[in-house]
């Protein structure tokens, strides 16, 4: 079956006049859900949306200033200012839409775990730039969808999560050239010069914790695909968090290319084994055990989770597809039906959280309810 070609993602767009955008005064609710990127082999691409929702409201005032409320995770610990990353990300966006508004209400119900590598940074990126868009009459005519996830991405610094948190279901992330900037080279109006870091040049910064800025000149894109109905996510939350930073600054520079080739072979088996329909439940978890091994980055990252990776041990000697969720600390394992995923979650660790969670099919959307009101 051939793959729909990807539209390139638009620069928004500015007239030849300076753009005023016109805000709606009507608080605006976003529900971004929870993400786990990597899923084994796909380090950096691969991602996936879960039913577990923060919900935000943010309002355009008259009067001036910025008003923050948190409850739930990350409340008396984030800040309540300029800094908080929802924040900054709403800033961007109304940047890209033309102008900032003259004050701002924000209320964050947040339920994602933050520092558990379940998408707590890319839900808060993907809710401001989802609610500046909404806040702007017409935003989605100048920030399109695929704007939307360059410039998510640019904050996030690597697409893995950003993607699956503003589409929903299963999503393949990559970096590919702006083709305006090839075809600049082509035609002499572009300068050929090499990719640098872009610190100090982008009207954004990457998002606390990430180590990666998007490389001057390449645009961030992604293929949404639907997993298997019968697909579920049993997470097993650890007490206590892990900074991305760490668990990404214990990565190699360089791999052989015997492990390289491992795990192409898996991600491309990971795709197959949760998005084909003909599979039997057996056939689907015998699969997903064999693809979801990794030799790019779980291994090295032992050392600053060892209870997760005595877990991970556990659960896959015993026939269970259990991987760590982005840079971790949590572990989540594929289960194909309910007696997969009740058998799985029977390997809690004490005081460890664990919860069944469906894909989430929707991804950041303005007023809309979760596609499953019961979850925790």
């Amino acid at each position: 079956m051939a793959l729909p070609e990807p539209s390139r993602p638009s620069e928004p767009q500015r007239s030849a006049t300076a753009r005023t955008p016109r805000f709606r005064r009507e608080p605006v609710t976003v529900r971004p859900p929870a993400t786990s990127a990597n899923l084994g082999p796909g380090l950096d691409a691969f991602g996936l949306a879960l039913e577990l929702r923060d919900e935000v409201v943010v309002q355009v005032t008259d009067e001036p200033g910025l008003t923050v409320e948190v409850t739930g995770e990350g409340a008396g610990q984030v800040p309540l200012d300029e800094g908080h990353l929802l924040v900054r990300a709403l800033r961007a966006g109304f940047d890209a839409l033309g102008g900032q508004p003259a004050g701002l209400r924000v209320s964050c119900r947040n339920r994602i775990p933050h520092g558990r590598g379940l998408g707590s940074s890319s839900a808060a990126i993907c809710a401001g730039l989802t609610a500046a868009r909404e806040l702007v009459e017409d935003g989605a005519s100048v920030l399109d969808d695929d704007a939307l996830l360059d410039l998510a991405n640019r904050i996030e610094g690597h697409p893995d999560n950003v993607a699956p948190a503003l589409r929903g279901g299963l999503t393949i992330a990559w970096l590919e050239q702006d083709p305006e900037h090839v075809a600049g080279l082509e035609q002499g109006t572009a300068e050929a010069r090499p990719s640098k870091d872009r610190q100090g040049t982008d009207p954004v910064s990457t998002a606390a914790g990430s180590t990666d800025r998007q490389p001057e000149h390449t645009r961030a894109f992604a293929l949404r695909l639907d997993p298997s109905p019968d697909l579920a996510a049993v997470a097993f939350i650890p007490p206590n968090p892990l900074a991305t930073e760490v668990a990404r600054g214990l990565l190699p520079e360089r791999v052989t290319h015997r492990d390289a080739a491992f795990n192409a072979g898996r991600a491309g088996l990971l795709t197959a084994a949760l998005t084909a329909p003909e599979l039997s439940h057996h056939h689907r978890a015998v699969l997903l055990h064999a693809a979801t091994r990794d030799r790019l980055h779980q291994d090295y990252r032992a050392a600053a989770m060892p209870d997760s990776a005595a877990l991970i041990r556990r659960l896959r000697a015993d026939g269970f597809a259990a991987f760590v969720s982005g840079a971790g600390p949590t572990v989540l394992v594929f289960a194909v039906g309910p007696d997969w995923a009740r058998k799985a979650a029977d390997y809690a660790p004490e005081g460890w959280g664990v919860t069944v969670l469906t894909v989430a099919s929707r991804g950041t959307a303005a007023d809309q309810p979760p596609d499953d009101t019961d979850t925790p």
